[in-house]
């Protein structure tokens, strides 16, 4: 009993913790800004469904902070696998370096890293396109659309979807120059594509693009009456 006392009597002679601070509304002052920022990020952030958040978020920040492209998706876009390329990632990295002609290999690296796209992946599109030290962005962009597409004729027409500047659902059609240069690449990659079939193709569309004001989408390419783009 005696020292139950003492103990008492020591813890109350101790000193009070200090008490936090207390603020009224008034004093708190929250900046104009921020509520809209931090509404655009979360709904940024559900459309993308990156899988690092955190370091996609430094990338968002960063972006909006330099005033350069964000990493974000136009749409929601539901996958099973939070690391698997989507062509709604490749649209985000389009939209990121599609002012460029070459891109630095450490720049590609880190804004594929930041979107949480699988690395193997990457390094077989680098393989492919024979890619060392700065990368033709269009022709990485072209490579990467086959390896989302099971031919030559679905990453054609997908390149055409991200290239393209028409709203989403229209004809996705694009310049009948990048489509030529892009498709002729595309077909010399393959390997299996003779350069005759190529002309072929190429003839046929002419015309088209021709009465197209010199555009060209997946509706022409894919007419029946035209060569088919894999030979």
């Amino acid at each position: 009993f005696t020292t139950l006392l003492y103990t008492i009597k020591f813890e109350l002679a101790m000193p009070l913790p200090a008490k936090e601070p207390m603020y009224c509304a008034e004093q708190i002052k929250i900046p104009p800004a921020l509520p809209d920022i931090l509404k655009q990020f979360t709904k940024a952030a559900i459309r993308t469904q990156p899988g690092d958040l955190l370091s996609w978020s430094a990338a968002y920040f960063d972006a909006l902070s330099t005033g350069k492209e964000p990493p974000v998706k136009n749409r929601f876009e539901p996958t099973p696998d939070s690391q698997q390329m989507t062509p709604g990632l490749l649209s985000v990295l389009h939209k990121q370096l599609c002012a460029k002609d070459t891109v630095a290999m450490q720049e590609l690296k880190t804004m594929w890293a930041q979107l949480s796209l699988p690395t193997d992946r990457l390094e077989e599109i680098l393989r492919l396109g024979n890619f060392v030290a700065d990368v033709k962005w269009l022709n990485f962009l072209a490579l990467s659309c086959t390896s989302l597409e099971s031919n030559l004729t679905d990453a054609v027409t997908l390149l055409c979807k991200i290239l393209t500047k028409d709203p989403e659902g229209g004809p996705a059609s694009i310049p009948y120059d990048l489509f030529k240069k892009l498709y002729t690449y595309l077909a010399e990659v393959d390997g299996n594509i003779t350069q005759e079939h190529i002309e072929s193709v190429v003839a046929y569309l002419d015309n088209d693009a021709a009465k197209n004001s010199n555009m060209i989408g997946p509706a022409h390419f894919t007419h029946a009456f035209c060569p088919k783009l894999t030979g």
